[in-house]
């Protein structure tokens, strides 16, 4: 049931996120179902829609309650949403998880593409990894879970305690929510289910389908105890007074980006009919070009797969493919404004980036300012570019091509 009336804005959206917020909770110790255990003044539910309703992209946002709490629940939606009411839906769920993340998943609206499946107990989940989710998704075409790498050392162990082995933890991961998925795999999946999942990737994974990883975030635990439930008031508290939780979200992102490509293949004496040179976003009038798709800007290109890599996006072919013919003899601004916009809906913003040349050409400090004012511009951000040849080594030595490696940082939006 929509609680906003007959006619929903979320029939327009493309991405829809169901928190489910059905269970007992009966580790809590409290007396109310868990997802209504209050939380430094207010139901933790509406604590797990502040990071939903802060998403630059409107979803279908759809609360799973449970029978007895839906006017409950309908009150703590309405009063989280505000004018934002018209994106939400609350149903009942039913007496499993993967039965009520059912009941939400037949209230998710007609268009959407995306569905998101996120635990109300995870309260304190910041609206970086909800976008950086759907992003993922999006970009992949395949389920997309959170994951923390991890740290303990693991032992498996017998029925009687006793030690058998120990398990290489650098193949291990903790998982987390949202987990997101491709509406039309989802919907196959739940339709006949094989067996009851503890999580959505469990059950997905087991029609075949391809699950991927983001980076989690440590905001993103569990309130499952007593103890989780006064470290989640500690870092609320925290958080009020001005202090900061480190996390993956909260915590400046560097990535870096490798491009390399070789000149083209004419001759010097066929610059006529040889592609254009650019690098660093410039035409370099008179040279041989790099040969490529798109202009062949290992500069650019490099700078691309900077940002891509610190945001947890991917890289430039993901994105864009490497024969998409829109993008043939495309410029670097086209890639560039289109990762930053990635960029920025996954929740961060650039700080500064870096860009080493390696080559013996074209000769860059005549036009190191035009290009660093070039870049920084298309950016909104300082973009710095330096070069250095290899002394006659490897490829860009013999003049074949050119190489860059880039650095990107990013910082929390």
């Amino acid at each position: 049931m929509n609680i906003s009336g007959e006619h929903s804005a979320a029939e327009s959206v493309q991405a829809a996120v169901i928190v489910v917020a059905a269970g007992s909770g009966s580790r809590l110790g409290r007396p109310e179902p868990k997802a209504f255990a209050p939380l430094a003044g207010r139901p933790m539910l509406s604590h797990a829609l502040d990071g939903i309703l802060a998403l630059a992209e409107p979803v279908h946002l759809i609360v799973v309650a449970p029978a007895a709490e839906l006017e409950q629940a309908r009150a703590i939606v309405a009063a989280s949403a505000g004018p934002a009411l018209g994106y939400t839906s609350v149903v009942a769920g039913g007496a499993t998880r993967q039965q009520s993340v059912a009941a939400g998943l037949a209230a998710v609206a007609p268009g959407v593409g995306t569905v998101l499946v996120h635990d109300a107990a995870r309260a304190l989940t910041p609206t970086a990894l909800f976008a950086a989710v759907i992003a993922a998704v999006r970009r992949t075409g395949a389920a997309v879970i959170p994951a923390l790498p991890v740290v303990d050392t693991i032992k498996r162990v017998d029925a009687a305690g006793a030690v058998q082995e120990t398990v290489d933890r650098s193949e291990l991961a903790a998982v987390q929510t949202p987990q997101g998925f491709v509406r039309a795999e989802l919907d196959e999946a739940y339709a006949d289910p094989a067996a009851d999942f503890t999580d959505d990737a469990a059950l997905l994974a087991s029609f075949g389908h391809t699950v991927g990883t983001v980076a989690g975030d440590e905001r993103a635990f569990k309130i499952t105890t007593p103890w989780d439930l006064a470290r989640a008031e500690r870092l609320l508290a925290e958080t009020a007074s001005g202090a900061h939780m480190p996390s993956a979200a909260s915590a400046p992102r560097v990535g870096t980006g490798v491009d390399v490509h070789a000149f083209s293949p004419e001759g010097d004496d066929a610059a006529d009919a040889a592609p254009e040179l650019w690098i660093a976003g410039l035409l370099w009038p008179g040279q041989r070009g790099l040969s490529g798709h798109s202009d062949g800007d290992v500069a650019v290109h490099a700078v691309c797969d900077a940002l891509l890599a610190a945001a947890g996006l991917g890289d430039i072919g993901g994105i864009f493919g490497t024969d998409d013919p829109r993008l043939a003899g495309a410029h670097g601004e086209v890639f560039l404004r289109e990762t930053k916009r990635l960029v920025e809906r996954a929740g961060f913003g650039i700080g500064n980036v870096s860009v080493q040349l390696l080559g013996n050409r074209p000769k860059l400090a005549p036009r190191r300012a035009e290009a660093e004012t070039l870049l920084s511009g298309i950016l909104g951000a300082p973009v710095s570019i330096a070069a250095t040849t290899t002394d006659g080594l490897g490829f860009t030595g013999r003049g074949e091509g050119v190489a860059a490696i880039a650095t990107a940082l990013l910082l929390p939006a």
